[in-house]
């Protein structure tokens, strides 16, 4: 029986994304009638468990602290297709979509994420314990991306408004690309085990204990599996949005509350995956998907829309308003203090919470 349960849920994992891409080829730029709606929230929330799965057996495959970027990385140049794509269409009215979309994928990582990662695991273990050096380091990276990439644009001068010029923002992109390409290099070569879980007793677990690792040719499967399903994951999403944003206009809320829904169905994926790895007391496997992903949001996104600027006609405007620099100020302070012990309780896992509840009750209410 378990045997056979267990065959339809890789046969269920793998038809699904391939419906995924299927019902995105047959809905893409169309107005959708309420039971299309449906049937695509239903695809797509299959979509998000498929891509989950099939993360977790590439991830059981090469190890940590890969596996984590793998599912990151995928997901994050999806992302970054659709954001380039929407302000090439979109005109001026897109100006801000890059800005609204990197802050809003900060927020829900560094505080959603991993609030909820810590929480779980406190709770159900007594502690939350990580490797405070890797956890620093990526910290430490993702506040100089998102300072040099949104903060600095409110401040400089060479051109009016929260916009970089050229110049600055060639910079920009070139700071984000080395980088990123710097922490890769230190969490995958150079200091691989502080991005590896730990025991109580500060020993580093580099063996999964649970099953043997899946053959390659299951692990290329997968991951070929996992690009459709994100890939139907993200355009999906951008299919509903036009009843979302039906739903948030008439509910009166303002236009970047839609950003903020669209990046929490594109971030679903990650946050189920990290949970998971927090139940199973892997609360480092679940901060390297949290912070690498708001990593990799900063430092595939700025240089992908400086390129875009390129062929784009209406400003781009990156600059934070004073009320999201606060949260983000707010938020690298809480996440410094909760790194520094290298182990937390529920009341950290609570404090990141609530500065994500403050981010989604000041998009509502602004």
């Amino acid at each position: 029986m378990i045997v056979r349960l267990r065959s339809l849920l890789t046969q269920w994992t793998a038809v699904v994304p391939v419906v995924a891409v299927v019902l995105l080829a047959f809905t893409w730029g169309r107005d959708l009638p309420g039971a299309i709606v449906a049937l695509v929230t239903l695809v797509l929330a299959g979509a998000v468990l498929a891509a989950v799965h099939h993360a977790e057996v590439i991830a059981h495959r090469v190890g940590e602290p890969f596996g984590s970027l793998v599912l990151a990385i995928a997901v994050t140049i999806i992302e970054v297709a659709l954001i380039v794509t929407l302000m090439v269409d979109g005109g001026p009215k897109s100006s801000t979509l890059a800005r609204d979309t990197v802050f809003a994928a900060v927020m829900i990582t560094c505080n959603g994420i991993v609030g909820l990662c810590l929480l779980v695991a406190s709770l159900r273990h007594g502690l939350a314990v990580f490797n405070a050096e890797g956890t620093g380091a990526a910290l430490a990276t993702v506040a100089t991306l998102a300072t040099l990439s949104l903060v600095f644009p409110t401040f400089t001068t060479s051109k009016p408004g929260p916009e970089f010029s050229t110049t600055q923002l060639t910079f920009a992109a070139l700071a984000s690309l080395v980088l990123y390409g710097l922490f890769v290099t230190t969490q995958t070569v150079r200091h691989r085990d502080y991005f590896l879980p730990i025991t109580r007793l500060g020993e580093v677990i580099d063996v999964d204990e649970h099953a043997n690792a899946p053959s390659a040719r299951a692990a290329g499967i997968s991951l070929g599996l996992l690009t459709l399903a994100l890939v139907g994951v993200v355009g999906l999403a951008k299919g509903v949005s036009p009843t979302i944003e039906s739903g948030v206009e008439a509910a009166g809320m303002p236009q970047s509350v839609v950003g903020v829904i669209i990046a929490l169905l594109v971030l679903l994926p990650e946050t189920i995956a990290a949970v998971r790895s927090a139940r199973r007391d892997r609360v480092q496997t679940s901060l390297n998907l949290a912070l690498g992903s708001a990593m990799a949001s900063i430092g595939l996104t700025i240089p992908a829309v400086a390129l875009a600027s390129v062929w784009l006609s209406g400003p781009l405007v990156l600059g934070l308003s004073s009320t999201h620099m606060v949260l983000l100020a707010l938020t690298v302070v809480v996440s410094s203090l909760t790194v520094v012990p290298g182990r937390a309780t529920p009341l950290q896992g609570g404090v990141h919470l609530v500065v994500f509840a403050a981010y989604l009750e000041l998009a509502v209410t602004p």
